[in-house]
């Protein structure tokens, strides 16, 4: 077993074989085992699901990987952030183990099999990204069958992808228990994401009244009013904060994301936008 305990004050596994030597070490000793797929930019966000998980579990395992199936050619593949060294150093005292595995780890030549979930994943990030969600679903059960971990935690920021993993475990009878750790966010309530970096002054004081605007759409729309008039309104609101593009600000039923046809929310439901501001792209949501 090769793991790295020189660099970082904390073990990194570079290969699936020694994550699951390591893994293996931890069940013969009895522990039970968490993981938090992640793709690096360690935020508050990020690790709270880390604390989350060693609420419930004696270890935690943290992959950190930047997955290139689920970028778009035109997406931001290249510049988005990669900062091991200081993500390492925010987990020290709280994971046990880094798994920063090499894109050839992970998609060694020859590698040709693909996830896909037909429903949950179809709608708004499905539209908007039609191959975002089948590079997810490869690298997230790519990463739970590597770990075999008693419980995965995914972050509820990003609500739909929560709801597509929750939908390969069950289909597929993974024994894993999903769980969805809430949005952290900053004090004027924009959701903490790696790339709110991106952001300029002008733009993030603009990103800080997103949230009150859903905010304000879910409570009108949980009063009575007519979900596409109320959504109208929002996105209005949306684009005079100065965004450059609503990709879409909807209610949606919480677990299948189907759409209300009578124009009301008839059972649990969540209010969903992707935003785009300068060259950052916004996504948040809330229960209505």
């Amino acid at each position: 077993m090769t793991i790295d305990t020189t660099s970082y004050k904390i073990p990194v596994a570079r290969s699936v074989a020694d994550l699951r030597a390591t893994v293996a070490e931890w069940r013969k000793a009895g522990l039970t085992i968490g993981l938090v797929p992640t793709m690096g930019a360690l935020h508050e966000g990020h690790l709270s699901l880390v604390d989350l998980v060693k609420c419930k579990c004696d270890r935690a395992v943290v992959s950190i990987f930047v997955n290139p199936t689920q970028f778009a050619p035109h997406e931001d593949l290249d510049a988005y952030p990669r900062t091991e060294a200081a993500d390492a150093a925010k987990l020290i005292g709280r994971g046990d183990l880094i798994f920063a595995p090499t894109p050839d780890e992970m998609y060694p030549q020859g590698f040709s099999t693909t996830v896909s979930v037909a429903g949950v994943s179809g709608p708004l990030e499905g539209e908007m990204r039609p191959t975002h969600f089948a590079g997810v679903a490869t690298i997230v059960s790519k990463l739970i069958l590597q770990t075999l971990p008693d419980i995965a935690v995914f972050g509820e920021k990003d609500w739909q992808q929560l709801q597509v993993i929750k939908r390969i475990v069950a289909d597929l009878n993974i024994p894993v228990e999903i769980l969805g750790g809430p949005i952290l966010r900053e004090s004027d309530g924009l959701a903490m994401s790696s790339r709110n970096v991106y952001l300029s002054e002008s733009e993030r004081k603009a990103a800080g009244s997103l949230n009150i605007i859903v905010r304000e759409t879910a409570a009108k729309v949980a009063a009575g009013a007519i979900i596409p008039e109320a959504t109208r309104e929002g996105i209005d609101r949306i684009r005079a904060l100065g965004f450059d593009h609503v990709d879409y600000l909807e209610v949606r039923d919480a677990g299948s994301l189907a759409f209300f046809p009578t124009g009301h929310a008839t059972a649990p439901a969540r209010i969903l936008v992707a935003a785009k501001i300068g060259r950052t792209r916004l996504i948040d949501n809330m229960p209505v």
